[in-house]
């Protein structure tokens, strides 16, 4: 019995928040159609490239974010994280071990990289990649950092990772343009301050164009607002998911005493205002742990 709970346990399958992941991408992506209408537009003249072919080529590249290679040397680096240092390793190989051989599964499938960082935390990213905090690594102990693992493993076995990769893919030309539209406001303001104060009509023009560009940026910017809020709703429903999952591979009490250590030295992180509660995208770690701990009770 305990051998086909492993293996139903590492087998990938689309858990629910793997579905309403979708829901971000659906709301960003006619921000990012209009978004890669601008980059197009540029690159068109130049050479002459169908619009279908340029979105339909930046949409198709999202797949190498899943390859194994690409995560190590592309993915990972953009993230700030880097290869495990051999210490580091001594720590992870250990903790990540028996994670792998109770759900059966093979060490090179999945890529550890460390993000140098003074918090507590973790996370997964595209198919294979799961980053842990330089602090994790030297403040929890082995079991519980057993749990945390076990706990990232289980968004990629979920797939939670699959939508969440596809919508920061599509939001990266949104957000880019955003930025461009506001240096630009802010050139063409100081240069309405500097050189055109003497002429009226100028000093309106430019202050009509640093208007336009300010409107427009915001029209991005709003598009990546909205996704992100639901994508922070959907995502503490993965974290509830992936923690029943860890609960089934048997790593649910380590998984618990880390959420609870993670509260003891960083505090409270119940969300106050109605607009934290938007922007959080973990439920609050005491909610958490009541979960697992009533999930337990409910195993034994």
């Amino acid at each position: 019995m305990g051998i086909t709970r492993h293996r139903n346990a590492a087998r990938r399958n689309v858990d629910s928040s793997a579905i309403t992941a979708l829901a971000p991408v659906v709301a960003v992506a006619p921000v990012w159609l209009l978004a890669i209408f601008v980059w197009w537009v540029p690159v068109h003249l130049l050479w002459n490239v169908p619009f279908l072919w340029f979105a339909g080529g930046y949409l198709a590249a999202v797949v190498l974010l899943f390859l194994r290679p690409v995560q190590v040397f592309v993915l990972a680096p953009l993230l700030g994280a880097r290869r495990p240092s051999g210490d580091e390793r001594a720590v992870l190989g250990p903790a990540w071990r028996p994670v792998l051989q109770a759900n059966d599964l093979p060490a090179r499938r999945y890529v550890l990289a460390v993000l140098p960082s003074n918090e507590l935390n973790a996370f997964a990213c595209g198919g294979h990649l799961v980053v842990v905090t330089s602090y994790a690594i030297d403040a929890l102990p082995r079991d519980e950092l057993s749990g945390v693992l076990a706990h990232e493993l289980s968004h990629h076995l979920g797939l939670h990772t699959v939508a969440l990769t596809v919508g920061q893919w599509l939001s990266i030309p949104v957000l880019v343009l955003p930025r461009i539209g506001f240096f630009l406001q802010n050139v063409a303001t100081a240069a309405t301050t500097s050189y055109a104060s003497h002429s009226s009509a100028i000093t309106a023009l430019g202050r009509t164009v640093a208007a336009l560009l300010t409107a427009v940026s915001w029209v991005f910017l709003s598009g990546l607002l909205l996704s992100n809020m639901m994508a922070n709703m959907v995502g503490r429903n993965s974290e509830f998911q992936a923690d029943n999952r860890a609960v089934g591979m048997g790593f649910g009490r380590p998984l618990a005493t880390a959420l609870r250590r993670f509260v003891a030295e960083f505090g409270g992180d119940r969300p106050l205002t109605w607009r934290a509660r938007l922007a959080a995208s973990h439920p609050p770690a005491r909610t958490r742990v009541a979960r697992i701990e009533a999930l337990l009770r409910t195993r034994r």
